[in-house]
């Protein structure tokens, strides 16, 4: 396995592939409420076979160059992950996205692992807008969106159908120019 550090505190970035949905399922297992707060995840992810048939789509987005997913290690443990829900290399645009198991948060995981996907769409695939799609609601998603140097482009009103009701979503992004890796 290939992992990326995240500082000196052990946390790393390293890839998810489909032969580890039992240890995914157990991630989402011991986030599941807290992930579902503002992220479907939780409700598509309900067995080992979801589990795996999720990470199996995420390995097809990658081999067809269309999105990744990254997960987030803390002492070890799959804590999080941060993704490219869609990437369109022809069009310079990609959508990124996390979470975190409740036990993580507060660590500046997310924007540490962020900052280095984002990185890699800029500079290694040519990505010219990032977009950060929001709840805003969900206020240390958005400060994670601010700590990466992104803008509020506009809301969409009740543009989200979740759990039976209708959510506003923020559309926050960085551009190529404007990228820094995140140092704001």
């Amino acid at each position: 396995m290939y992992a990326i550090p995240l500082g000196d505190d052990g946390a790393e970035l390293c890839p998810l592939g489909p032969w580890q949905a039992g240890e995914f399922l157990g991630h989402v297992d011991r986030g599941r409420e807290f992930i579902g707060q503002f992220n479907g995840l939780p409700d598509v992810v309900t067995d080992l076979a979801s589990s795996r048939a999720f990470l199996t789509a995420y390995a097809e987005k990658e081999a067809a160059d269309a999105g990744r997913i990254c997960g987030i290690r803390y002492g070890g443990t799959l804590v999080g992950a941060v993704i490219l829900r869609r990437m369109d290399v022809a069009q310079g645009t990609a959508e990124a996205g996390c979470w975190l198991e409740p036990a993580a948060v507060g660590r500046g995981l997310v924007t540490r692992a962020a900052r280095v996907l984002i990185d890699w769409a800029v500079r290694e695939r040519g990505i010219h807008r990032v977009e950060w799609w929001v709840s805003p609601h969900n206020a240390p998603s958005i400060a994670v969106a601010r700590r990466l140097g992104m803008r509020r482009d506009g809301v969409l009103r009740e543009s989200y159908l979740y759990r039976g009701e209708r959510h506003d979503e923020e559309i926050w992004s960085v551009l190529a120019p404007e990228w820094t890796g995140g140092a704001h």
